[in-house]
């Protein structure tokens, strides 16, 4: 990624009248941005349709329209919040924060908590309802967790917060895009040259954005290959006349009872057990990609993003909506193509189209997901090199520490679902712990490491950080912190509750009183960024980002 220092109101231009709505540079982001919410309403919509097995009725009538109104409420209140930015600095590159469907929660809420209820109900209704009920007490998570971010970012270092983000952009962001694209490469390959030949390499293409063109080449060689028998992208006509099916218009309705009557301990013991830490996960990532706008020179209020994050997704909820909304990932790669106020909220309109006139089924069946992959795996490339390009060099090693704990969920989450795709397995035993052991695969490390990923990431990388500047005092408070974090099962656990990992516990203890006799005993003077430290990244490149934008 390239970025860029984020610049004094002395050398911007200054905006003659109100912010601009729309700029050409809109439309990259527009048609990147709105690809990636494409991506993320088919997979919403395959999950709900082909693991919940829900009615299509369910699935076109309730559910997608009230998750098409929670998006595009949130997309607008982004814009909004960028046009005010925009208008309170004077400035013209002032980018939206982008927003969504949190797709890790996608997966978390449809497998861990919507599917079991279904299966021991065989209710469609019980299982949309328990979801509904983990959203509710998530949304009051986020709201009040919001007051307490500013502080976690004022003390915790950069360098873990954009460590750990980088983690589940190597993962969880790059890697299952990365893979399709090879899978076939044919189509997403040439999609990918598309994308960084014009997004890195400054091409263009006679005004037309490049993710549409990427998106057009894509689906182009995928029903042309049909014509030679060959196949490209599994495009099939058959399945785009069963599209249209789906087809009419649907607004969402209020589902507070449902909503409300699902708060009795038969789900709540089910949904406390990840609602809690996947809600402190939610402010952690907010947290990261509040800062990760700021690094790009736009600097947006973290517990009112937060605030926004809880109300929005409430609303959705008592809507029908089962999916939690977040701040996504990304800003610095939508603002890197040109976007600013209205690819937001143009993105929200169109969402608002695809769900409520039951257009979703039929853009599946039209464009071949893997000719999108690409444009998610350069928003990986993206997050993943801004972690390393502003800090300071010296924290190089604590990044790495942050990320690691995103691989070992990722791998633990491969391991998992191949044992229940061949064999139908949901609970991994001693016994098969023990004979991966003997093959080299340390999936309890793997389930210690990668449970509560994000925070086990900030936690590593901000101690580390402040060992790397001696600042011992620091470390060893950062440690403690992880102890308690670790005795709660807020993180290297999968639950919640008191005496988690007793043994990591002791460990991070251990290694606090280390630290802090460290900052007690020794001579160690910490060290403070010079202003040359903190601003090298960004004067080492700047000059294509600014290309790309323009």
């Amino acid at each position: 990624m390239t970025t860029t220092a984020p610049k004094s109101s002395t050398t911007l231009p200054s905006l003659t009248g109100k912010p601009l709505l729309w700029v050409p540079g809109d439309w990259n982001a527009f048609f990147g941005f709105g690809t990636n919410i494409l991506v993320n309403l088919l997979t919403l919509t395959a999950l709900l349709r082909f693991v919940l097995q829900m009615p299509d009725w369910l699935v076109f009538k309730r559910i997608l329209p009230a998750a098409g109104m929670m998006m595009c409420m949130s997309t607008i209140y982004y814009a909004s919040l960028a046009y005010r930015l925009a208008k309170k600095t004077g400035r013209k590159d002032v980018c939206a924060l982008p927003s969504g469907i949190s797709v890790p929660h996608m997966f978390i809420v449809t497998l861990v908590i919507m599917l079991p209820v279904k299966l021991a109900t065989n209710d469609p209704i019980k299982g949309w309802q328990a979801g509904l009920t983990w959203v509710f007490i998530q949304s009051f998570v986020l709201m009040g967790g919001g007051f307490l971010a500013p502080l976690i970012r004022r003390i915790t270092p950069k360098a873990a917060l954009l460590g750990a983000l980088a983690g589940v952009a190597i993962t969880f962001i790059s890697m299952k895009p990365a893979l399709e694209m090879f899978m076939n490469p044919m189509v997403g390959l040439v999609c990918f040259a598309v994308i960084l030949v014009s997004w890195f390499g400054g091409i263009k293409f006679a005004g037309i954005p490049a993710g549409l063109i990427a998106i057009a080449a894509g689906t182009l060689i995928a029903w042309g290959s049909n014509l030679f028998g060959l196949g490209f992208g599994g495009m099939s006509a058959t399945a785009l006349k069963e599209s249209f099916k789906t087809f009419g218009f649907a607004v969402p309705h209020p589902v507070i009872g449902l909503v409300l009557g699902g708060l009795h301990w038969s789900f709540l013991k089910v949904i406390l057990v990840t609602a809690i830490p996947f809600g402190i996960y939610d402010l952690v990532e907010a947290m990261d990609n509040v800062v990760s706008a700021s690094a790009a020179g736009d600097e947006y209020p973290t517990t009112r993003v937060l605030t926004a994050d809880g109300v929005i997704s409430l609303i959705g909820c008592l809507m029908g909506n089962p999916y939690i909304n977040a701040v996504y990932i990304g800003h610095p790669g939508w603002k890197a193509m040109g976007g600013r106020i209205g690819y937001s909220a143009a993105t929200g309109v169109m969402v608002i189209v695809l769900s409520w006139f039951g257009i979703i089924s039929l853009m599946t069946a039209l464009i071949p997901v893997v000719a999108i992959s690409p444009i998610l795996l350069y928003i990986g490339m993206l997050i993943g090199s801004q972690a390393f390009q502003e800090s300071p060099r010296r924290h190089a090693p604590a990044i790495v520490v942050a990320l690691v704990p995103s691989l070992a969920a990722w791998a633990k989450l491969q391991i998992d679902n191949s044992l229940a795709a061949v064999a139908n397995i949901h609970v991994v035993t001693p016994d098969m712990i023990g004979a991966m052991k003997k093959v080299g695969i340390m999936y309890q490390g793997l389930s210690i490491l990668g449970g509560g990923s994000i925070l086990a990431g900030v936690v590593l990388g901000a101690t580390t950080t402040f060992i790397i500047d001696r600042d011992f005092s620091k470390a060893a408070g950062f440690a403690a912190a992880g102890g308690v974090l670790t005795f709660l099962g807020l993180m290297h656990g999968e639950e919640v509750g008191a005496f988690q990992n007793p043994g990591v516990v002791a460990a991070y203890l251990v290694v606090g009183a280390v630290l802090f006799g460290c900052h007690k005993l020794a001579a160690a003077v910490p060290i403070r960024d010079t202003e040359e430290e903190s601003h090298g990244a960004h004067a080492r490149a700047g000059a294509p980002e600014l290309e790309m934008a323009e």
